[in-house]
Order: C-alpha cells, then sequence, then structure tokens
C-alpha cells in the first residue's frame, strides 16, 4: 500500500534555505502518518542550486530567487530502511500566482526482490497498454477533428484537463459520488466542445480563415485556458478519489483496480467509437467529410452539423481521457493534458493524420513504448524515447503506419 508525502501550507519551522528570496517550495514529508527526518531534497534551475534536509517534523522549505521552472529531487538512500519512492524521485515545478509552492512526493513500503526481466516485461507491458488506451481516447478525437476540419487543435490538450477538473471540482469539491462526478464532467466536456464550435471555429470556418491562421488561434486558445485553470486552481498537484488503491497480483503482472476499470472502460468505449465510425449513419457522414467536404455537402449531408457533432465527441473522448490520466499519473493540475500533448500528436502523426484508427494503433504503440522504455533508459526519459522512435518510423514512412488514403477510418 503506497502513500504519499502530505504538505504543510506554510511549513514555519521547517529546516529552510534561501530566506532571503521572495519565492520558495516546501513540503512535509512522511509515511504512514509519521514524519520522516533528515531526507535530502535539492532544487535545481534558473542556475540555481540548492538543497536542504528535513526536520524533525519532516518538513522542508528552499527559497529561489526567481519565478522560473525548477527541479525538486528527492534522494533516495536518505530515506529511513524499508521506505521508497513509488513514483518519480523528481519532479518539475513551477511558481502558480503565488510565490509559494507546495511538493508532493509518493512514498511506500520498500520490497527488496530479485524481479526476472521477463516478469518486468509483461508487468511494464500492461501498464503500457494501459497508458495506450487511455491516450487513444484523446487521439481519436484529435484525430477526428484533425480529419473533418484540417485544424490541428492545440488546445486539445485543456480538453483533456477540463474533464478531470471537472470530475475533481465534482467529487471532492461537491462530494457527488465519483462515477456521478465523471458523468457529470463527460457531459460538461461534451457542452465545451459545442461551445468551442459554435463561438469560434465554426464563425472563423464561415470567413474562410486558412488553417496556418486556425492553428495559431488554437494555440493562444490553449494558452487561455491553461492559465485560466492555473488562476482558478493554483499550481498544485490534487488528488481523486480512489487514487492510490494497492495493486492486484496477478503472476507477474501488478494492477490497481483503477487501472483494471480504465483499461475496460478504455476498450468499451474505443469500440463504441468504432461501432459509430463504421456503422452509422453520422459516422459514414463524418467519413464523408472527411474524404471531400464540397461532395458530401453536395450529397445533401449538413457539413456544419457534422463537424459540430465530431467537435463534442472529440471533447468527450478528451475528457474521459483525462480523468484516466489523473488516475494514472496520478493527480489533477492546471497543466496535466500539456504534459502529453506531444504524445497524443506523435500517435496521431505515427497511425496516420486524420486516420482514426491510425490514430488507436499510434497510441498503443506510443503507450508501449513509453513504459516498456523504462527497462533501458531512465525513467525521466521514458517521453523523449518515444518521440525519437516516431522519428525513426516517419524517416521510413512519412505517411504514418496506415497511410493517408481515407482521412477517417
Amino acid at each position: 500500500m503506497s502513500t504519499f508525502s502530505t504538505l504543510s501550507a506554510s511549513p514555519a519551522h521547517a529546516d529552510e534555505i534561501g530566506t532571503e528570496y521572495d519565492y520558495s517550495f516546501a513540503g512535509n514529508v512522511q509515511f504512514n502518518g509519521k514524519p520522516l527526518d533528515g531526507v535530502l531534497i535539492s532544487v535545481k534551475g534558473a542556475g540555481y542550486d540548492a538543497e536542504v534536509k528535513t526536520d524533525a517534523e519532516g518538513k522542508w522549505r528552499i527559497g529561489v530567487p526567481e519565478r522560473a521552472a525548477y527541479t525538486i529531487t528527492l534522494d533516495e538512500k536518505t530515506l529511513p530502511k524499508g521506505v521508497a519512492i513509488v513514483k518519480d524521485s523528481t519532479i518539475k515545478a513551477e511558481f502558480g500566482q503565488t510565490k509559494f509552492k507546495s511538493v508532493n512526493f509518493f512514498l511506500g513500503q520498500e520490497v527488496r526482490s530479485t524481479v526476472s526481466f521477463f516478469d518486468q516485461f509483461i508487468n511494464r507491458f500492461f501498464n503500457g497498454l494501459n497508458f495506450g488506451l487511455l491516450l487513444a481516447l484523446a487521439a481519436i478525437g484529435l484525430s477526428l477533428i484533425f480529419g473533418t476540419t484540417g485544424l490541428s487543435n492545440f488546445a486539445h490538450a485543456e480538453m483533456v484537463t477540463f474533464g478531470a477538473l471537472m470530475t475533481m471540482a465534482f467529487s471532492s469539491g461537491a462530494g457527488l459520488p465519483i462515477w456521478l462526478a465523471i458523468i457529470i464532467a463527460l457531459v460538461l466536456s461534451a457542452g465545451l466542445g459545442w461551445g468551442l464550435d459554435a463561438a469560434i471555429w465554426q464563425p472563423l470556418r464561415r470567413k474562410g480563415v486558412g488553417l496556418i491562421p486556425l492553428m495559431i488561434v488554437s494555440i493562444g486558445l490553449s494558452l487561455a485556458l491553461r492559465y485560466l485553470y492555473q488562476y482558478f486552481i493554483g499550481g498544485s498537484t490534487r488528488q481523486l478519489p480512489g487514487a492510490g488503491m494497492a495493486d492486484l497480483k496477478f503472476g507477474a503482472i501488478s494492477l490497481s483496480p483503477i487501472d483494471i476499470a480504465s483499461m475496460i472502460v478504455s476498450t468499451v468505449v474505443l469500440l463504441a467509437v468504432s461501432y459509430f465510425l463504421l456503422r452509422t449513419r453520422i459516422g459514414k457522414a463524418t467519413r464523408a467529410v472527411s474524404d471531400n467536404p464540397s461532395l458530401a455537402s453536395a450529397s445533401g449531408i449538413d457539413v456544419d452539423r457534422v463537424i459540430r457533432i465530431v467537435w463534442v465527441l472529440g471533447a468527450s473522448l478528451a475528457g474521459l481521457s483525462g480523468v484516466l490520466w489523473a488516475y494514472f499519473r496520478p493527480g489533477v493540475s492546471w497543466d496535466m493534458g500539456f504534459q502529453i500533448l506531444l504524445l497524443i500528436f506523435a500517435a496521431v502523426t505515427l497511425g496516420g493524420l486524420g486516420t482514426a484508427f491510425g490514430a488507436l494503433i499510434g497510441s498503443i504503440i506510443v503507450g508501449l513504448l513509453v513504459e516498456l522504455s523504462t527497462l533501458w533508459i531512465p525513467s525521466d526519459m521514458k517521453y523523449v524515447g518515444a518521440l525519437v522512435v516516431l522519428i525513426l518510423v516517419l524517416l521510413l514512412r512519412p505517411q504514418g503506419i496506415m497511410g493517408r488514403k481515407e482521412r477517417i477510418g
């Protein structure tokens, strides 16, 4: 059973350094409710480097000279015997609207055992499959939007974040059951997709705005939404109900109940989307609009209606992906969607631009590469490894795995 280091909003008695600076990072390192003394914490960034040890109450504080991005590291060697870091020992952090930033480190019971390479491979394979499935939800939504409009929507990352934020607001904030909070979040995500198309994208399309200006608008919208999220929730990371459940063992495979539920939900939703695209009238119309909007319009298809439905569906899938990503990370933060935006684009490009099923295949490949690569490279570099493989594949097959005979399907 893992736990995480609890935080103190005002560690007045913490062992601290850099008191002459206005900005500071701080935390309270505990395990099973007990403070951990003498744990080494270091901060690097913006040409600044400092370290401090936690005091008898487990508190620490490090002042920094300016508002910038910093890398905060917990030295696992200084943890007591039997305690280990469950998640990453290095965290990248930035300040929000305040000059103070709290930091989480997830700690768990240390288990010293020899695990064979095959067992590690199998376990990380399933973790990669889980990650790939949730990535596919966001990637297919992005691919559908690109296929019908030609827009590379950089604000798709904020749609991912929106789903997680709304789930947190209605579960932790309003006290609703998590299942009900997720349903409300998905409905609101669909509403966000509808509203963005009605207020921004459809008027711009009717004015004949080119794809490059539209992409620039999406970048601006992404930045605006991202920092709006930060303004309202701050820069801290918060947990959804049920996060941190103990893993269940299935031989070499170790998955939490949340992981299992995530894979089931992702699979069911992806099958439903496949049925929608291949069997329903609207799905076929979507493919027709993607292939040739002018011909589809001449055939009696309401192109604007189809595009509006695609925006609603894409935003809903992105919102669900955000909820599952919040459990996989774990935690909800203002920039969580942006953290995987490049991987989403990588999955879409790898599978074939505008190809929904290609996005699914690309997402699975990217998810597996991200997790399996940690068998050979440091976990901090696992996202880089996936992007390097993407570059190599595109050098050999620029159109992506599934080509581009059709832009969807």
